[in-house]
């Protein structure tokens, strides 16, 4: 029997990345973990197993271990890697740079170095469309960069590194996907977003205060100049949003790509403002979320919307879920976790 195509993920039991795993097995790879559960629960993986029906190997560990993750690369004969693994959270990376720079920067490069090390050529990274400068949206690829915070400069540089890379012949190929806005949850309610800390993004901390952990959503801003005044953001299902990764492993082994780094958006292009995640939120949990109108937010821009064409071109993906579908399997998990809590301990 042939030998299935094995990718590595690193940060695969985190939100994004335990939906990339879900999608990864049911396309029939066979897919490894290395995640140092920083941001994810053990139990992640017993979820995923009751979704795919398969354990997944798992490593916990830093990815900034570079022994263990060229152990991990040689034992289990990787393919492919997708690098999801890093700190995320704009406000801490503006009050912890430094944090931020070693975790990300370090954490790339030393999965670089492991995969040179190993002749695994192969790589897909997790990167963000904050890498962005402001400017009129849909924005393409060929969009000014000009990110205005340590967390996005972390991303950016990072795609730097990783060009500087295949040119120099360290990895063969790569694609960088800047992703939007990722929401939603997995369909069967056992996996989703759920932060440790207080959220930093709009979604989750809509889905906390409809299930009663805060008092009001605050909107920064209802003077912009959008169709409602409030903030326009292309979200996009994260389900969407793993096949993307799905797709991306499918065409770096087409061989299509012999050499080279190429950069594509991940969104719907659509923007949706927050008075319509509000009131579509309202809307399936039954009853209005509370929120209130407080002046902008520094650095906040009005709209900040993909143009996904040349991931379409390059891959053939599209994002098919809607904005109802988003907002329903986003509140479907917040209820489960309010289940989970609720049952007495065993």
């Amino acid at each position: 029997m042939a030998k299935k195509t094995s990718v590595l993920a690193t940060g695969g039991a985190g939100f994004i990345g335990s939906h990339v795993v879900v999608e990864l097995v049911d396309a029939g790879y066979d897919v490894v973990i290395i995640d140092n559960f920083e941001n994810a629960a053990t139990d992640v993986l017993q979820r995923i197993a009751r979704i795919t029906g398969t354990e997944v190997p798992t490593y916990a560990a830093d990815v900034r271990d570079r022994e263990l993750v060229r152990h991990v690369l040689g034992r289990h004969g990787i393919d492919v890697v997708i690098h999801l693994a890093g700190k995320k959270a704009v406000g801490e990376s503006v009050a912890e740079p430094l944090m931020y720079y070693d975790a990300n920067i370090g954490g790339g490069i030393a999965l670089l170095e492991a995969m040179g090390a190993e002749g695994v050529g192969k790589l897909v990274f997790s990167s963000s469309a904050t890498v962005y400068g402001p400017g009129d949206a849909p924005m393409d690829e060929s969009h000014p960069v000009g990110p205005s915070n340590p967390y996005g400069r972390t991303k950016l540089m990072l795609e730097e590194v990783i060009n500087d890379a295949v040119l120099a012949g360290k990895i063969s190929v790569a694609l960088s996907l800047r992703y939007f806005n990722p929401v939603g949850a997995h369909r069967s309610g056992l996996i989703g977003e759920n932060p440790r800390a207080v959220p930093n993004n709009l979604f989750p901390f809509v889905a906390q205060t409809a299930a009663g952990w805060h008092d009001r959503v605050r909107v920064f801003g209802d003077d912009y100049g959008t169709p409602d005044g409030t903030g326009v953001r292309d979200y996009i299902h994260v389900v969407d949003l793993a096949r993307g990764h799905v797709a991306g492993v499918a065409h770096l082994l087409s061989g299509r790509m012999q050499r080279g780094h190429e950069r594509l958006n991940l969104g719907t292009g659509r923007g949706h403002s927050v008075k319509e995640v509000l009131a579509e939120f309202s809307r399936q949990c039954g009853f209005e979320v509370p929120h209130e109108i407080v002046a902008r937010r520094p650095g906040d821009v009005a709209a900040c919307v993909a143009n996904p064409q040349r991931a379409e071109h390059l891959l053939g993906w599209r994002a098919e879920r809607s904005f109802e579908e988003m907002c329903a399997d986003h509140w479907a998990f917040q209820r489960a976790v309010l289940r989970q809590e609720a049952e007495p301990a065993a």
